[in-house]
Parts: C-alpha cells; structure tokens; sequence
C-alpha cells in the first residue's frame, strides 16, 4: 500500500505494558467511575500512557468512549432517582432519634427536564396518518372476524347492529 508521496506508511509499535487485562480493568473502571486517574491507577498504567494510547489507537478510543458513555447514563439514572425520589437527611446530625426529611433538588430536576424535554415531546406526539390508517384496517379486521362469530353462531341483533355502528365510525 502507498500514500500520496509514493511512501510506504509506518507501522507503529504496540505500546508497552499494555496487556489484555490491564485494558479490561482500565475500561470498567472508567466506565464506573468517569475518572481516567483513578481508572488508570486500577489498571497499573501512568495516566501519560493512557492519553498516549487513545491518540494513537482508534479501537481504544471508541471502547473509551463507550466507557464514558456508560458512565454517564449511569450518573445520568442516579441524578433522576434522587430528583424523583429525593434524598434524606438526619433532621438533627446530633440526634439520630430526631427523624429524617427527605430532600428533593430542584435544580438537578430542572437540568432533567430540559435534557428530556424534546424527547419526551416527541412521544406525546401526534399519531401520523399512516399509523392510524394501520389501526383502523386492524380494528376493522377484528370487528370483521367478530361479526362472522355472532352471526355464525347465536345471532343476537344488538351485537351485531353495535359491530355494524363501530365499522361506520371508524370508516368515517
């Protein structure tokens, strides 16, 4: 293979004191922690050797990134169980038997809030056409299917007149 240049290109080194399982425990520590320090700590690596490798290998650095991620969402989940369920706290830190208040941060739900505010507006949407075009062809089916089964068996004429009535408003 040749780059522009007509020059071969360089293969790089692997990094040293890299190994499998000093990756793994790098990546689940991050991935617990957000914190490349202490991830790096855990894995035996210096931090230099850390920012090193993900400059220079693309496979670790999507993995990172993954890691983060789930750092992130589980961050995300505990900041909105406290904002949901609140947290509590000792009334008086010197006396246990005083009870407990529970403590609801309205900044972090406000911060929830307009972070999921287009997702769930999105959801509360209005069906499309083609949506309910599918619904009514299956509601109709099964009126159909209901129908065959009153007038097949015992024909009782205010079941079939209601079936009859549901056919006409849906087909409106």
């Amino acid at each position: 293979m040749r780059v522009r240049g007509g020059k071969t290109p360089q293969l790089r080194k692997a990094l040293k004191g890299w190994t499998e399982a000093k990756t793994e425990r790098f990546l689940e520590t991050l991935a617990e922690s957000c914190n490349v320090t202490l991830a790096a700590e855990s894995a035996e690596v210096s931090s230099t050797s850390v920012y090193r490798r993900r400059s220079q290998d693309a496979t670790f650095r999507a993995a990172w990134g993954k890691a983060v991620a789930t750092a992130v969402a589980a961050l995300e989940m505990m900041l909105l169980k406290r904002a949901l369920h609140g947290v509590e706290r000792p009334v008086d830190i010197k006396n246990p038997e005083a009870g407990v208040l529970t403590r609801y941060d309205d900044r972090t739900a406000l911060a929830l809030l307009r972070m999921h505010r287009d997702t769930a507006v999105e959801a509360d949407g209005d069906v499309d056409a083609t949506e309910y075009q599918e619904a009514v062809e299956r509601i109709m089916a099964r009126l159909s299917r209901l129908q065959e089964r009153i007038t097949g068996t015992v024909e009782t004429k205010g079941a079939v007149d209601r079936v009859a009535t549901l056919k006409w408003l849906l087909a409106r």
